[in-house]
């Protein structure tokens, strides 16, 4: 296949950038998007031209990394991927295909399509932890959890920490992502005792790291990755608003 590449060139955080128009020849279906840009790489590099940076790394759709907007979408068309496991079997011979980086205030380009996501290490940083000393690690089955809690807390454990969820976001909320970080721990025993303390700081971390407020359009839920369920950002507001009330008295 033969693709004409639409590619948000900048480059740093304080460069102007703007769209640069490249040719993608060569291209073979079974090829991942990411194997896509590693060739168009190369013939860059093959005519003394400057490569397009981007990020990733595990390429298996755990990592999270491989963040960007292609043809409007953050990751790509397919619903539950992640932008190393679109196939370029998913488009046609002549195709124009549109690549940006996450636009977001909390996620600045660094280069080309390359973000600082390191606002949602500071929201995991302030409280998605344990931090009670519980002393050396129980029998599995020692701490009886029931199993639709554990399903729960799993399923919000799947958060790979992407940041699609901003990116697709109208307001750039990272409602998701945090409400997830949360239910994951809220939902088990081991995490109820700091549970009104985490959830203030998380949430303060996260308004304090230049994120918008969500307003139920769900777009979030439409691009995660990992069909993370919208109703932990519900769970996320009545945990705060309790920690709030609680804090007050």
């Amino acid at each position: 296949m033969d693709l004409t590449l639409k590619v948000w060139r900048q480059g740093s955080e304080k460069a102007k950038g703007s769209f640069q128009t490249i040719k993608a020849t060569g291209i073979k279906p079974e090829m991942s998007f990411l194997e896509m840009l590693d060739v168009v790489n190369e013939q860059l590099n093959g005519n003394s031209k400057e490569p397009v940076a981007f990020d990733s790394d595990c390429r298996e759709g755990i990592c999270g990394t491989c963040s960007m907007v292609i043809n409007g979408r953050p990751h790509g068309p397919d619903a539950g991927t992640t932008a190393c496991q679109l196939h370029m079997r998913r488009f046609k011979d002549g195709d124009t295909i549109t690549i940006e980086p996450w636009r977001a205030a909390a996620f600045p380009v660094l280069k080309d399509l390359v973000v600082d996501r390191q606002a949602l290490d500071d929201i995991i940083a302030a409280g998605g932890y344990i931090s009670q000393n519980c002393g050396s690690a129980p029998d599995a089955n020692a701490i009886p959890v029931p199993k639709e809690k554990a399903d729960k807390a799993f399923e919000a454990a799947t958060c790979i920490g992407c940041g699609a969820c901003v990116a697709a976001c109208p307001n750039s909320a990272a409602m998701l992502f945090t409400a997830a970080k949360l239910t994951h721990l809220h939902e088990l025993p081991q995490g109820q005792a700091e549970k009104q303390e985490r959830t203030l700081k998380m949430v303060d971390a996260m308004d304090a790291a230049g994120f918008g407020n969500c307003t139920n359009l769900y777009e979030c839920e439409a691009a995660c990755p990992k069909n993370i369920d919208r109703e932990v950002i519900a769970k996320m507001n009545r945990a705060y608003t309790k920690a709030s009330l609680f804090k007050r008295k």
